[in-house]
């Protein structure tokens, strides 16, 4: 059990099993509970738990930032940051869940799909936090306050400016397919990440299959996650990236590295990071104090400001080196047609690409 590589699929045939051995129908579904503030009663009983933890797709350096935040505004109360590409994590719950291991007090994903799994599974509690209510939109909000968007950002193109001439970069996807970015081009995996996941739903269903399978005949690096790319161009180890996360080039060039983005014209796949409370939480009060933290106009601005992240909290400001979302083309995929197809997807591309 323990080695088992757990698919969505598994979990849906297997984890509607409680510890107990008492099996779930699809849960009655109420209407969000009333959003929580932050009580001194609250953070007490946090205290009292003395931990939490923090499974989380952000980058590592994301993470922990925020982990050691939350302990330095809450003494007392210690992070353990488990940190893992959004497919792995997904796997690990699973597994977890599956064996009545109660160990993840609150999670993130980057593939949102997975919370349409844990939300039919009944493993998310409803909660709210005051800043969720108030100042996100209702889009960004489960309806059941099961999770809610922590942050988001841009799967774009990107290029080494040392490599590649402004005039000659790529500026849609179709222009990858020129043979001059022949052997020259890194690409992340679906299979490890779920931005690329997301990512890759939505060129398949805009751009079709048939633009992967050219893609793939060029000789693509391929990498795990979507942080990878940009270090690659960076490095010089290719020239331009299929995909990769927009911030990491933006703060790239915030240090005067030689990267560019590129929001292809046919636009570019928008990835929003949702937040959960397990529902078996082992240290449910902690948990409920960090999703307070996480969604608070100061987190959500130092998630902009530091590591040019996307907020929706409707207090927090752009980053000035970001082209704003309102006048950028948008894909948007629905998380439950990317659950549904993510197993084929995954297959087909290692296919296509040979990994």
């Amino acid at each position: 059990m323990r080695n088992r590589n757990w698919s969505r699929r598994d979990v849906l045939k297997a984890s509607t099993i409680s510890a107990a051995g008492m099996v779930f129908a699809e849960p009655l579904r109420a209407a969000a509970p009333p959003s929580t503030e932050v009580t001194p009663a609250l953070i007490e009983a946090a205290r009292k738990e003395g931990k939490l933890s923090f499974y989380s797709a952000l980058e590592l350096n994301v993470a922990e930032r925020l982990a050691k935040t939350f302990e330095a505004k809450y003494p007392g109360i210690s992070v353990r940051v488990e940190r893992s590409g959004a497919e792995r994590i997904f796997q690990r719950i699973a597994q977890e869940q599956g064996s009545g291991i109660s160990a993840v007090d609150i999670a993130n994903s980057t593939d949102p799909a997975h919370y349409l799994d844990w939300k039919k599974n009944d493993w998310l509690a409803p909660y709210v936090p005051e800043d969720v209510a108030r100042h996100f939109p209702a889009d960004q909000v489960d309806p059941d306050g099961m999770h809610a968007t922590s942050c988001a950002w841009l799967e774009v193109i990107g290029y080494n400016t040392d490599l590649v001439r402004r005039e000659d970069a790529p500026r849609s996807y179709a222009d990858l397919l020129d043979p001059k970015w022949q052997g020259r081009i890194v690409k992340a995996h679906p299979g490890y990440s779920g931005a690329i996941m997301t990512a890759t739903f939505v060129l398949a269903r805009d751009l079709g299959w048939p633009y992967l399978e050219k893609l793939a005949q060029q000789k693509v690096m391929q990498v795990q996650s979507a942080a990878d790319p940009p270090k690659k161009i960076l490095l010089g180890e290719r020239a331009v990236m299929a995909d990769g996360n927009d911030y990491n080039l933006v703060l790239l060039k915030d240090q005067g590295k030689p990267v560019e983005v590129v929001y292809a014209s046919e636009g570019s796949p928008l990835i929003i990071v949702p937040s959960g409370i397990f529902r078996g939480a082992p240290n449910p009060n902690a948990a409920k104090l960090f999703q307070h933290f996480f969604f608070s106009a100061e987190t959500q601005q130092m998630l902009v400001d530091v590591f040019a992240h996307r907020s929706f909290h409707a207090q927090v400001k752009e980053k000035g080196a970001h082209v704003p979302l309102a006048s950028l083309k948008l894909l948007k995929a629905d998380p439950a047609a990317v659950q549904a197809q993510s197993e084929e997807i995954k297959a087909r591309y290692s296919r296509l690409f040979k990994v």
